[in-house]
């Protein structure tokens, strides 16, 4: 079955519909008797549960997440062993430096700061680095070098709070229920 209809801007189109009513039946075959299933419209990107019915709304309103081409959370079985030189890795799980991957999102932000690499623009007079960028630059360094409490090597100040920012955006909360649920945390530990 074709799935080029998750990509289709025209949420009207005939080519779409058929294709919501292909993953509708494809998710009541696989998930015999569920009465909710993620919804894999781009505003719900899978993380929230609905009943089938509005998950087709959904779609239809929203749109598909158009890079969910395989639909595993709705039962497909990913193909493990598509050529004879692949390996299988069911139960391997990345393995993370969170401090790592902080430092380079900094390292892009900052690029003329690094010590390290030298950028010169096109007329190769060396760019000028901004003393307040520098000393914010300077100041997230610090923090991603920072223990989040004595003896944490797992997240960093900094890296702490990437993280949960990223869980107030994957999970929609608004800034009050965030800051409320911060300060609360800050004030137990």
């Amino acid at each position: 079955m074709s799935r080029r209809w998750i990509q289709n801007p025209n949420r009207c189109a005939d080519e779409y519909l058929d294709g919501i009513e292909d993953f509708i039946e494809f998710a009541h075959r696989h998930n015999p008797g569920a009465t909710k299933i993620c919804c894999p419209c781009m505003r719900c990107n899978n993380t929230l549960w609905e009943t089938i019915e509005n998950v087709g709304f959904h779609l239809v309103r929203n749109g598909m997440i158009e890079t969910y081409s395989i639909w595993n959370l709705h039962g497909e079985q990913l193909d493990h062993v598509s050529s004879s030189n692949a390996t299988r890795m069911d139960n391997v799980e990345p393995i993370v430096d969170y401090n790592d991957q902080v430092i380079d999102i900094i390292q892009d932000a900052f690029p003329f700061a690094s010590t390290n690499i030298n950028y010169e623009r096109e007329d190769d007079v060396p760019a000028p680095i901004d003393s307040a960028e520098f000393e914010q630059y300077e100041k997230l360094l610090k923090n991603v070098n920072q223990e989040l409490y004595p003896g944490c090597e797992s997240f960093s100040v900094l890296t702490a709070i990437v993280e949960l920012m990223h869980g107030k955006i994957k999970y929609r909360m608004s800034n009050i229920v965030a800051i409320t649920f911060w300060e609360f945390s800050r004030e137990c530990f």
